[in-house]
């Protein structure tokens, strides 16, 4: 093997990352690219990976990554979603941090574009500049566009399930319900009560209106 095809692999170097939001499943498919860029010749120098939002610019493990970029390295990450689900301007700025350390995105089967092993400046390699650019752009505003929609979609949801007289947060207990109804039938103040069972007053405030509603009831002894 010649010295300039030994360099090309030791060049080959790719940072993986990976993230699920909080109520997402677990890392371990997004895990499964570290094996599938070693078995494209890649040298994997680190996984990062992280649950939170894609919403959000501040992630950790996103920002180490970032930090940790040199020239000619490979980001990859299983679909845009993972790496953004920000603004389309926002996820611009992102991607410009990424090419502004002399690395590019890779996106299994969706991003990934043939190198140009031409000079920089030829008219082969602007002509795939351009078209991964755009498709870069059209991928960053359809990972925004799904974001918001999947938002709308669940207040709507939401709103309708209010409307319809469902109830929301963790389900109060029927003790709970009965020593606070029992506690006002006594004359207890609000925050008396709340004091007495360790309580919340909006707990409080809550059950008596869930009760005088019709959507909870007192047991029957």
């Amino acid at each position: 093997m010649g010295e300039k095809s030994k360099m090309s692999e030791i060049n080959k170097i790719a940072r993986i990352y990976c993230r699920v939001s909080t109520e997402e499943q677990d890392l371990s498919r997004q895990l499964g690219l570290k094996k599938w860029a070693e078995l494209r010749g890649f040298y994997v120098a680190k996984v990062y990976a992280e649950k939170a939002s894609g919403r959000h610019a501040d992630r950790p493990q996103l920002l180490e990554m970032i930090k940790d970029l040199q020239a000619g390295e490979i980001v990859i990450a299983e679909s845009m979603d993972r790496l953004s689900r920000l603004p389309l301007v926002e996820a611009e700025a992102l991607i410009a941090q990424i090419n502004n350390r002399g690395a590019r995105l890779l996106l299994p089967e969706v991003l990934d574009l043939p190198a140009v092993k031409a000079a920089e400046d030829s008219m082969e390699s602007i002509v795939f500049k351009s078209i991964q650019d755009l498709l870069l752009k059209i991928l960053l505003k359809s990972a925004s566009d799904d974001y918001e929609m999947r938002r709308s979609r669940q207040a709507a949801g939401i709103s309708r399930a209010k409307s319809e007289g469902k109830q929301f947060g963790r389900r109060i207990s029927q003790k709970r319900i009965d020593d606070v109804i029992s506690c006002r039938k006594q004359g207890l103040s609000i925050s008396r009560t709340a004091k007495i069972l360790e309580c919340s007053e909006a707990t409080v405030k809550r059950i008596c209106k869930l009760v005088a509603d019709g959507k909870y009831s007192v047991s029957k002894v």
